[in-house]
């Protein structure tokens, strides 16, 4: 342990502390405002690094992972470039399982960190099959750790430590308490760490999971259709997510979260399918609320994952789709905090930052 501490205590300065967009837009003719966390800035580009970064210190500290010690993990692509980078970082063999549907920039970007990729087909069970060859790989190595992002509560305590404290300091140091969260569903483990940290400062927040409509697992129990929001809604509800913990479902079709996302890189704001349908779920969550409501989200990564997807094309239009009553306006402010002024209890002291 005493030999990576240095390597983590560096890349712990790169993961989190992202700033606090205010994106103001023109929704249904009237005037609102959405806060969402930057997570592109975090060190590979995703919220992920947050979860991965915190399991690999506390698989060290407990001693699961060895030194040196090889790493594998099933994804569908963000977590695994985390893995990847983060474990090679701290001097880790890492192995990804993947379904070969995802976009070649995760592909490949998984290779460029120096990670072995063993890409799943449908007809070997997709994601589940992913997880399934997982463990038999870590079976048959020696002193092999598997994160396992789906069951692992540690994946939670990444975000009631960080991401949700984070939120709550930085809308503090503004003056506003969150009324709402909301955060697409992959492992589960944001909308639950952030759910834990902001329930607990204040039991009246509430806190939405969102999924695509066009496969609804979470209102279903199980794997029904196919989406194109890459990262969330897998095949399977995740043993982390206890949605009895949560409030209502919200539901947006994925080409409503690709318009979105076109629509706010058209001003400059670069994101992924997954932060579409995000902003979307939570101008919905605000109209349930009112106008007024302070509800924030996360944009959990850039779009250049994304520029071999439908996220590159024109998308057409449906009855019922929220993006286009959406008009842009612009980011209102950009609100930072850093490990100097976030002192533990969401409270923030000004550092000049």
């Amino acid at each position: 342990m005493t030999e990576i501490q240095p390597t983590l205590r560096t890349l712990s300065r790169l993961v989190g502390c992202t700033p606090l967009l205010a994106v103001d837009v023109r929704f249904r003719g009237q005037a609102r405002r959405i806060y969402a966390k930057a997570e592109s800035f975090n060190f590979t580009g995703s919220i992920k690094d947050r979860m991965a970064l915190h399991v690999l210190r506390r698989a060290h500290e407990s001693g699961a992972l060895k030194p040196g010690a090889p790493i594998a993990e099933a994804t569908s692509g963000n977590t695994g470039i985390s893995f990847s980078a983060l474990g090679r970082a701290l001097g880790h063999p890492v192995t990804i399982f993947m379904p070969d549907w995802m976009s070649q920039e995760r592909k490949d970007l998984i290779r460029s960190f120096g990670a072995q990729i063993r890409l799943v087909s449908a007809a070997e069970g997709g994601f589940l099959g992913s997880i399934r060859l997982s463990e038999v790989w870590a079976a048959e190595t020696p002193d092999a750790y598997l994160p396992c992002q789906f069951a692992n509560e540690v994946n939670v305590e990444a975000h009631a430590t960080t991401t949700g404290p984070e939120i709550w300091a930085q809308l503090a140091s503004a003056g506003l308490r969150p009324d709402a969260f909301v955060a697409g569903v992959g492992t589960g483990g944001t909308v639950m760490g952030v759910g834990r940290f902001l329930k607990g400062m204040d039991s009246g927040i509430r806190i939405h999971p969102v999924e695509p409509s066009n496969s609804p697992t979470l209102h279903t129990g199980h794997k029904i259709g196919k989406h194109r929001i890459q990262g969330i809604s897998d095949e399977f509800i995740p043993s982390i997510v206890k949605l009895d913990q949560l409030d209502d479902i919200l539901s947006v079709d994925d080409g409503d979260a690709i318009l979105m996302a076109q629509k706010l890189a058209d001003r400059g704001l670069g994101v992924g399918i997954s932060s579409g349908a995000n902003f979307l779920a939570a101008l919905e969550a605000q109209e349930r609320l009112g106008p007024e409501a302070v509800v924030a989200t996360v944009f959990s990564d850039s779009n250049k994952k994304y520029l071999s997807t439908d996220l590159m094309k024109v998308e057409p239009l449906k009855p019922g789709f929220l993006s286009p009553e959406v008009e842009l306006i612009g980011i209102g402010q950009a609100i930072r905090v850093c490990e100097v002024c976030l002192q533990g209890e969401g409270k923030v002291r000004d550092c000049g930052c």
